[in-house]
């Protein structure tokens, strides 16, 4: 295909996977026998799939974005039938012939899709409100709740500290819910996460009051850095509206490039999954965040496999980092070579942290790339170490079972090897790793 239409890797499908059990599922459907009519073009795949019924299922992706749609009756999202073309036209092209002729409900399918995305795309870019002084009003109105919510935060974190942290572990955990419902009231969902965290701590082993001590004081930092936020430079100030929960918007400058996916991977707390995406701009040398977000149960929309080469434009949020960034149009596979990012020892990425600690107190980690590392067993559990053995990160996780681990244990085969991820107090997630001898095959480590 050309450098607009890349088939990707079976990897790279396999990493669309929302759970396992997909996963396998898909992999049975990725053949060519219950296909029917497949075909790709124009950065689009489709094809039919027989099932129980007499009618197959259609099924059809756009392959920039992803963006998919199947006939069939599944809520997971890609579902295998979805997985399944995908890895067909991965591996198959005479199943899935480039320039075929592309049926009907397909156009119809991707007419409307793409007439969305420009409509969208046209109204993210139309300027301020169509009332200024209704948007300010609502804006204060809301600040004024955040405060009133951080205030009363305030004083239940004294009462706390008053009575004394022992105390909280016979509290239970229902104060803690109540006083989370109030900061949901305030419209401070951040404030609110914060509390529940706090709630989860008495009790929870060896050691808590001293780990509820430790959040306590960065949940009251966040409060005064509210109650003083116009007295805060401007990158903070807008860093400590994000903490607490007010909608961030991009306020950077658009970067175009090519970008290389680092890490796909999904947190949920019953209500909500969040999807988190790693990129990597080769030209810009930045490292981007995406969030998608889906309900309890529903697979967030934005799905890129890790290890594919996309090209587009992100624009970086305000704030502390501009980590996070928003696609202002559809991100496009493309071919060429994987670069991954520039890595450092051990103590580059401690550093690279404290650095950004220093911009944003209330981070829990700051992506960073280890290069010359060796997984190694330590007294504690496993860690990565520097080659010459000067310096080494502990792995998150413990000694649980887990593929990441044993996959990142059998890429490196005892010799040293580049490893992105997560570095925080808790110490390193890896996430994606390159042998010396394929430096440019992403291997998935989640």
């Amino acid at each position: 295909m050309n450098a607009m239409g890349v088939r990707w890797t079976v990897e790279q499908v396999l990493a669309l996977a929302p759970d396992e059990a997909s996963r396998r599922a898909g992999s049975g459907l990725g053949t060519a026998g219950p296909w029917s009519g497949a075909g790709c073009g124009d950065g689009a795949v489709w094809g039919q799939c027989k099932g129980s019924g007499r009618t197959p299922y259609r099924t059809v992706v756009e392959t920039a974005g992803p963006a998919y749609s199947c006939s069939c009756p599944s809520r997971k999202a890609p579902c295998k039938h979805v997985l399944g073309l995908l890895l067909l036209w991965a591996a198959d092209g005479a199943a899935v012939p480039d320039g075929a002729e592309r049926p009907e409900w397909a156009a119809r399918w991707l007419a409307g899709r793409r007439a969305g995305a420009a409509g969208a795309a046209r109204k993210a870019q139309g300027g301020p409100p169509a009332d200024p002084e209704a948007a300010r009003r609502r804006a204060e109105r809301r600040a004024a709740r955040v405060t009133a919510g951080a205030e009363e935060l305030e004083r239940r974190l004294a009462d706390l500290v008053r009575g004394g942290l022992a105390a909280a572990g016979q509290q239970g955990y229902g104060l803690w819910e109540e006083t989370a419902a109030r900061m949901v009231d305030a419209q401070a969902p951040g404030l609110a996460g914060r509390v529940r965290e706090l709630g989860a701590i008495p009790g929870s082993g060896p050691g808590w009051p001293v780990r509820l001590l430790e959040e306590c004081a960065l949940t009251h930092l966040l409060d005064r850095a509210w109650l003083a936020a116009d007295r805060l430079p401007a990158p903070l100030a807008a860093t400590v509206r994000t903490r607490v929960g007010l909608p961030a918007a991009p306020g950077g400058t658009a970067v175009r490039d090519r970008w290389l996916v680092l890490a796909q991977y999904d947190t949920g707390d019953g209500r909500l999954t969040t999807r988190r995406l790693w990129l990597y701009g080769e030209g810009s040398g930045r490292t981007a965040l995406l969030l998608s977000f889906g309900a309890a149960g529903r697979a967030p929309a934005l799905a890129l496999p890790v290890g594919a080469v996309v090209d587009g434009e992100l624009t970086p949020h305000a704030g502390s980092g501009q980590l996070r960034a928003e696609p202002g149009e559809s991100l496009v596979p493309v071919g060429g070579p994987a670069v991954p990012p520039p890595g450092g020892p051990v103590g580059a990425a401690l550093d690279a942290y404290g650095r950004a600690l220093r911009e944003d107190p209330w981070l829990d980690s700051w992506p960073v790339t280890l290069a010359g590392v060796v997984p190694a067993r330590a007294g504690y559990g496993w860690q990565l170490a520097d080659a010459d053995g000067r310096e080494a990160l502990p792995l998150t996780g413990g000694d649980r079972s887990r593929p990441g681990l044993w996959r990142l244990l059998a890429l490196s085969g005892g010799a040293p090897l580049t490893v992105f991820g997560e570095c925080g107090h808790r110490g390193f997630t890896p996430l994606a790793a390159w042998s010396p001898e394929a430096p440019s095959e992403t291997v998935p480590l989640l």
